[in-house]
């Protein structure tokens, strides 16, 4: 029997939004703890199928996961390198961008004293100041320390987790007297994740490489970094694709002119229309089963709760969200809110009439018989 069955209706309501709202607020508190865990998690399920073929290749468990450790360590240090170096080559080109800086500035105010608009001189160039600008990079590298015990904690997740997949199913089944329905859920559920995310990791490689190759060419600097970034934010929805062209765009400028950076924004727009518009989607079919506007406002909820983790995460977690609701009659239709577009269903009459026909039907049979 239902605890919920002996409430009202309006009483029921009052309980599950307290409930949400505590376990919100949980996570919201250890988000700290449970966001690398989460990421820890992900990477797990996507590297899964990898260690699998290792092992049906005669690849001892061991060494398979010394083979995947070693590969995620390789893939933390390159990225950590071309982040120190890029961190580097920034701070020894500070006094050079701040000339263009000054330059710009006063350019930029002597347009608008033509246009008959009020400006403080000193505004840009305060913004812009060397000393500002090394005290974000310090800051930068005081957190790098707790960037490289994050990743640390990261990896010895994945490993562990990795440990304890062979045994997953059986604890499932033995903890929760797991149905072939709920097996089948998950497993539906692992599937998605990784084919999702595989082929995200796909396009995202892609348009970092088109980024690197537009960057270079145009001579910006520090192009592997921004392709590095492009590929990372590419993961996130919505707003990753607007956000990777803004850094770049802005150094061409700096470094360069206008035109330059108008060509670096029109740049970042064709590739990110190419993959992410047109090929991403014929790959990927029918999608996750998610709608758009579920997207965008789990990117916002995800992001408000987890960080930069959450919004990386915001469709593969609410996949999971969406599939869980799904699992239950009371809480289906929010699954149906938060999933794809359904078929139109028929005008009122059009029903009424096929009832009808279907009716005269059964009793022309009737007498026939």
């Amino acid at each position: 029997m239902n605890a919920l069955s002996d409430f009202s209706a309006p009483a029921r309501g009052l309980i599950v939004a307290a409930a949400l709202a505590l376990v919100i607020t949980v996570l919201k508190t250890a988000s700290s703890l449970l966001a690398p865990i989460l990421l820890a998690v992900f990477i797990a399920i996507v590297v899964t199928p990898g260690l699998n073929w290792m092992r049906r290749k005669g690849v001892p468990k061991w060494a398979a996961l010394v083979v995947i450790a070693f590969v995620l360590l390789d893939i933390g240090s390159l990225l950590a390198l071309v982040i120190s170096g890029a961190v580097e080559g920034f701070r020894d080109s500070i006094p050079t961008y701040q000339e263009r800086l000054t330059l710009l500035a006063g350019q930029f105010g002597a347009w608008l004293e033509a246009a008959g608009m009020d400006h403080s001189g000193d505004a840009v160039p305060n913004l812009l100041d060397p000393s500002k600008l090394m005290a974000g990079v310090r800051l930068l590298l005081s957190n790098a320390s707790g960037i490289f015990a994050t990743g640390l904690l990261v990896l010895l997740t994945v490993i562990f987790i990795l440990l304890e997949a062979p045994t997953l199913w059986a604890k499932l089944h033995a903890a929760f007297a797991l149905s072939q329905d709920g097996e089948e859920r998950i497993r539906r559920l692992f599937g998605s994740i990784n084919r999702y995310m595989q082929i995200k990791a796909a396009t995202s490689f892609a348009t970092g490489v088109c980024a690197y190759i537009l960057l270079w060419f145009l001579g910006i600097d520090f192009a592997i970094f921004w392709a590095i970034l492009a590929f990372f934010l590419n993961f996130i929805p919505v707003v990753g694709n607007i956000v990777m062209m803004i850094p770049p765009a802005l150094l061409a400028l700096v470094q360069a002119d206008l035109s330059t950076a108008l060509m670096v924004i029109i740049g970042y727009l064709v590739i990110n229309t190419a993959i992410g518009n047109i090929i991403e989607p014929r790959i990927m079919g029918k999608g996750l089963g998610i709608s758009t506007l579920a997207v965008f406002l789990a990117l916002l909820f995800w992001g408000w709760l987890f960080g930069g983790v959450g919004m990386f995460l915001a469709v593969p977690l609410t996949v999971t969200l969406v599939i869980a609701l799904d699992a239950s009659a009371t809480t289906r239709p929010i699954a149906i809110l938060l999933g794809p577009e359904v078929e139109k269903m028929p005008p009122p009459e059009q029903v009424n009439q096929s009832v009808l026909d279907a009716v005269a039907l059964d009793e022309s049979t009737e007498h026939t018989d």
